[in-house]
């Protein structure tokens, strides 16, 4: 099938601009013209165009994304494998993120009751207020964003200190459910689940089964929490999700 240069555009969101500018530079020239001289591209052309702008998005120079895509060695699926690992080092770089993130994401600018010293030994390099303007433009109009900041507002650091072991114990059983091969949809996964949810409910707002599975969902979604769960152990992160979405399944 032939595709013209503004159907192309349009499906690919660049500009009819950007298409000239990759046919002169040799970076991505038409199959075919019609008689009037009109580009004219076919599927192979647009698959070329894909793997064109996933290396632009990575940061990759025109001339050296020319080179990699017409390296006569390589086939499509090794560039599927090429974009795959330069995604998966891009996510490692991630994995400085620590368990203070779901924390943080809840603290609120000058709201923690802490010292800096204080703060460091809860949250150790990561900062709460990082995250806190984030956390107020995704949530902010939500109950649970006003009753989560509220109640944080008011906790020592001891309380903080609680919560943080309260994590990490829970942290450590649901590793080993993982590791021991537990299936997510067992009785021990979805207590752990379970547990979770408790865990936000006790410290930071009501959260119903079904905002606990948007927040699995959103673990998947968001690299800085995949990025954390896989840290701990890889597969943590579907594996928690999935016990959540059964969980909350086995209580609906």
């Amino acid at each position: 099938m032939a595709y013209t240069v503004g159907q192309v555009a349009k499906a690919a969101r660049v500009t009819v601009r950007t298409l000239h500018h990759y046919d002169e530079i040799g970076l991505l020239s038409p199959s075919g013209r019609t008689a009037a001289g009109y580009r004219r591209y076919d599927d192979a052309d647009l698959e070329r165009l894909q793997h064109v702008r996933f290396y632009r998005e990575l940061g990759f120079p025109l001339e050296e994304i020319a080179a990699i895509l017409d390296d006569p060695t390589a086939d499509p699926a090794a560039h599927l494998r090429r974009q795959h690992d330069l995604l998966t080092g891009r996510i490692g770089k991630l994995q400085e993120m620590v368990a203070a993130i779901e924390i943080a994401m809840e603290a609120r600018r000058m709201e923690l009751k802490l010292t800096p010293e204080e703060r460091f030994e809860v949250f150790g390099d990561v900062d709460p207020e990082e995250h806190a303007e984030e956390a107020r433009e995704r949530w902010g109009d939500t109950e649970a964003y006003r009753v989560s900041t509220q109640r944080a507002a008011n906790y020592s650091k001891e309380d903080w200190l609680r919560l943080k072991a309260a994590q990490e114990e829970w942290g450590g059983r649901i590793v080993a459910a993982l590791t021991a091969g537990t299936p997510a949809d067992s009785a021990e996964a979805m207590a752990l689940a379970e547990e979770h949810r408790q865990l936000i409910v006790g410290w930071f707002y009501d959260c119903s089964y079904e905002v606990h599975t948007g927040l699995a969902d959103m673990y998947l979604a968001d690299p800085r929490f995949t990025a954390y769960y896989e840290a701990i152990v890889p597969g943590l992160t579907e594996y928690l999700a999935e016990a959540i979405h059964a969980n909350a399944i086995s209580r609906a």
